[in-house]
């Protein structure tokens, strides 16, 4: 006879299922470890400029991509009123404008993660300048914004006066960040180096200082004035500088001084670069009150005396005037050497213009690249309209930046082909840009990318499907189920021989 038909089925079904089990729920609990990233971290910097502060948020997945981390800004916040250098008579007035945005930023970041969020403030030329001028105000200014920061749930590291330098590698950082050319996404979806990816220059263009940051064809040979950054584990050597005074506002306040200076009439002074027909009285204090002013100041100056400017829409002459902003004659023709003296190795490659760059060609209508010459023949067209016309063509009128647009295209003209040698040729390589995807360009994402160098990563927490302890719970059983079927098995195999065995020999010594 066989085995039991019966038990032997159950236990070989058992013992297969138990087999099968195990090696499925093994199976399934190293492949499914599913990696959860350990939540969000977030980030807010203040780029306190010389005209208007700007909050950023920038969130990034709490594990980091060769020690930097993937950021992104998802909220943007301004200020009102002017930036914090004009507080310096009243450093306690900055607590109300901060509230509002900081009262928004709270929203925005889960309240459990407040006291872990780390906040920054740099602050540009319009404190650096501040500073050189009255160190003990600019102190003051710092300190009551460090005040203000104690009552806050946040962690803050500090408010600092960020070098030029700075400003503009940190500037440069931010739009190869977003335009990718540091960091890329692969068919699998996880961050690659791009292969042989060109890096773009930078130029920013403040309210106090321009920058211009590229890569040098030879860093070597301009080895003084590269800075060294590193990122996602490559090493970069960036050509920077900063012209102070060079900002918009501090370049027109330079012009006024100047015509100023060139007029008869001290009281009434002709504007080539305002529209035909706008007239406004300044103080001397608003122009000459600024360090980049003071050595064009008259001895008879008086803080509140009131000056009319008349403006006469004159394109070449407005051009003329700007022309004397630039000293081009300390270089004496040197190639790499464009002007004031500093040298600067020639601009190679794509370069994007953001900031007051973008803000002159919106206004002129014109975006992304276009020719030299379209742009030219924009600048005429706009600095011979009258004041009327003017708000007619203007998206967004506002008078202190409408009655500027035509000096800042002619200073953005000199500053980029006289200053930094573009030409027809090389024009169209520049792209003005404030944003890309939804994060705008500017130094602050390159600020908060650098300072995640130092932000420790969190591990990545594997979930698995199973619990450990459950896992182990049922391996034990399923191992045990398989073993008992299988001893059964061999057991019910035993007796099924030792059965077939009996008959035969009682066959054989049953006497006849």
């Amino acid at each position: 006879r066989m085995l039991p038909r019966t038990p032997s089925v159950v236990a070989q079904v058992f013992l297969l299922l138990s087999i099968v089990l195990v090696i499925a729920i093994a199976v399934i609990q190293i492949n499914q470890q599913q990696i959860v990233s350990p939540g969000l971290k977030y980030g807010i910097v203040l780029d306190a400029g010389s005209s208007r502060t700007t909050v950023y948020v920038y969130e990034w997945p709490a594990e980091k991509e060769n020690n930097t981390g993937v950021v992104s800004q998802t909220f943007k916040c301004n200020v009102k009123g002017p930036g914090i250098s004009s507080y310096e008579s009243s450093p306690g007035a900055l607590a109300k404008p901060l509230d509002d945005c900081l009262n928004k930023v709270k929203e925005r970041i889960p309240v459990h993660l407040h006291k872990n969020t780390s906040v920054y403030l740099g602050a540009t030329a319009g404190m650096r300048l501040l500073r050189l001028q009255n160190e003990s105000a600019a102190n003051e200014v710092l300190a009551s914004i460090q005040n203000y920061f104690r009552a806050q749930p946040f962690e803050f590291r500090g408010a600092q006066i960020i070098t030029g330098p700075e400003e503009g590698v940190y500037g440069w950082i931010t739009a190869n960040y977003l335009m990718g050319n540091f960091l890329e996404r692969n068919l699998w979806r996880t961050w690659i180096h791009p292969y042989r990816k060109e890096t773009m220059g930078a130029l920013d263009l403040g309210g106090a200082s321009t920058q211009i940051s590229f890569i040098p064809e030879d860093p070597e040979e301009h080895f003084n004035s590269t800075l060294q950054v590193k990122l996602y584990g490559y090493s970069y050597n960036v050509y920077t500088h900063s012209y102070q005074c060079y900002g918009r506002d501090e370049a027109e306040k330079r012009l006024l001084a100047l015509l100023l200076q060139k007029s008869n009439a001290s009281a009434n002074v002709d504007n080539p670069c305002y529209p035909q027909d706008y007239n406004t009285a300044l103080t001397m204090k608003y122009f000459f009150g600024s360090l980049c002013t003071q050595s064009l100041r008259p001895a008879n100056y008086h803080p509140n005396q009131l000056v009319n400017f008349h403006g006469t829409g004159d394109p070449g002459l407005c051009q003329e005037m700007v022309s004397l902003l630039f000293n081009f004659t300390a270089c004496r023709d040197r190639e790499d050497c464009p002007f004031n003296g500093i040298h600067q190795p020639k601009a190679k490659g794509n370069f994007v213009a953001f900031s007051g760059f973008y803000y002159t060609m919106k206004a002129l209508n014109l975006s992304g690249h276009f020719s030299l010459d379209d742009f030219n023949s924009s600048m005429w067209f706009f600095c011979s309209q009258s004041w009327v016309q003017l708000q007619f063509m203007l998206p967004k009128f506002e008078e202190i930046y409408a009655r500027s647009y035509c000096f800042s295209a002619n200073f953005i003209y000199y500053l980029l082909v006289h200053g930094y040698n573009f030409n027809a040729e090389t024009w169209p390589q520049i792209h003005f840009q404030k944003e890309v995807g939804n994060s705008s360009i500017a130094w602050s994402l390159g600020y908060m990318l650098s300072l995640t160098n130092m932000i420790p990563a969190e591990g990545k927490l594997v979930q698995l499907p199973l619990k450990p302890s459950l896992f182990a719970g049922l391996l034990v059983f399923l191992t045990a189920t398989a073993l008992l079927c299988l001893l059964f098995l061999i057991y019910l195999c035993v007796v099924s021989q030792h059965r077939k065995n009996i008959p035969h020999v009682e066959h054989v010594f049953i006497p006849e």
